[in-house]
């Protein structure tokens, strides 16, 4: 029997944002997913399309693992690019799965819905980084750009893995 303390479990970097993103939005959100995904980080958002969409697919080109939490109980509206299908017929009060389920949240430009999310992980004491997102505080970590974001998220989840 295997002790527990030397299975080291895989990091989770939530990245969440709007629903519906640009191209270029798009393609900021895999290279980040890209990045961690290389360097073993499991991807989670909420399942759907746009930011979350784009996360989980950067993801998998990467050879990663994606979660998706969706807000409904219809696992076929999941994103193609999502490996496990939470289905948590919450609707949005999901978010808080999502937080409490990471250990780092990377935000990207998103409406109420990631504020709400920003707030979650500010309040479980998360780590929170914004490319481009809600301002809301000293707390929040800034980001240049996604690669940057990246290697911040890296950096945290390494520490905390020490």
């Amino acid at each position: 029997m295997h002790s527990q303390k030397n299975l080291k479990r895989k990091p989770v970097v939530a990245i969440i944002g709007r629903g519906e993103c640009t191209v270029e939005e798009a393609a900021k959100v895999s290279e980040t997913t890209k990045i961690l995904a290389q360097n073993g980080v499991i991807i989670l958002c909420g399942g759907l399309g746009g930011t979350m969409e784009a996360a989980a697919k950067g993801a998998k080109e990467a050879g990663g693992q994606t979660i998706g939490i969706i807000p409904g109980t219809n696992k076929e509206k999941a994103s193609p690019y999502i490996d496990f299908v939470i289905s948590s017929g919450m609707g949005e009060a999901r978010n808080v799965l999502i937080v409490r389920s990471a250990d780092v949240v990377i935000a990207f430009p998103g409406k109420y819905g990631t504020l709400s999310e920003i707030a979650f992980a500010l309040v479980e004491k998360k780590p929170v980084i914004s490319v481009g997102s809600w301002d809301v505080g000293e707390e929040i970590i800034k980001a240049d750009s996604p690669t940057h974001a990246a290697q911040l998220a890296l950096e945290i989840v390494k520490e905390d893995n020490r």
